[in-house]
């Protein structure tokens, strides 16, 4: 009984030490993957939270999953797919007054300190592009994936990836010359 406690409390502090790890190496990353779908910080670090919580369920299936970067990525696109789409989003978000305190002229301290930064413009671009053309940008600059990773990511075919790429990187350029 005493050697089964000690081979849990191994598992344990292994399990706990991947999940440090984990939190550390794709916590901002997720979290702004998320801010790119919801346009707000704290549900983007609720559902980035609900997906560590995924992880931590999943640590015993690990080996079952073959790229664990893609893995997470797509649950963290689909949990904030679902948000977006959700009644809760609409109904709070949309058709509440958040939406209006969220586009307050008054900047948010995170937003204030983003405006100082070059990419302030770019980033409002990006933000701007519908859904379909921002996520394949973010994967592909902001991430610094592959076509063949967001492909599998995004469960698309690789050439619709670089139609949508493609795309993107034209509607980000007319967009950024008409607000210059």
């Amino acid at each position: 009984m005493n050697r089964l406690n000690r081979n849990e409390n191994v598992n344990r502090d292994e399990k706990e030490a991947w999940f440090e790890e984990i939190m550390d190496q794709y916590g901002d990353r997720l979290t702004k993957l998320s801010y790119n779908y919801t346009k707000d910080w704290n549900l983007a670090e609720d559902i980035v939270q609900e997906v560590f919580i995924t992880c931590y369920k999943e640590y015993e299936n690990l080996e079952r999953i073959v790229s664990f970067q893609a893995w997470i990525f797509r649950i963290t696109i689909n949990r904030c797919k679902d948000m977006v789409k959700s009644s809760f989003f609409k109904r709070v978000f949309i058709h509440s007054g958040l939406l209006a305190m969220a586009k307050n002229p008054e900047p948010t301290p995170e937003m204030a300190a983003l405006k100082k930064n070059e990419e302030t413009f770019l980033s409002e671009c990006v933000l701007a592009l519908p859904v379909k053309y921002r996520e394949v940008l973010i994967l592909y600059y902001y991430e610094e994936l592959s076509i063949e990773e967001i492909s599998v990511i995004l469960k698309m075919n690789g050439n619709t990836i670089k139609t949508r790429l493609n795309r993107a990187r034209q509607k980000l350029k007319a967009l950024m010359e008409r607000r210059r």
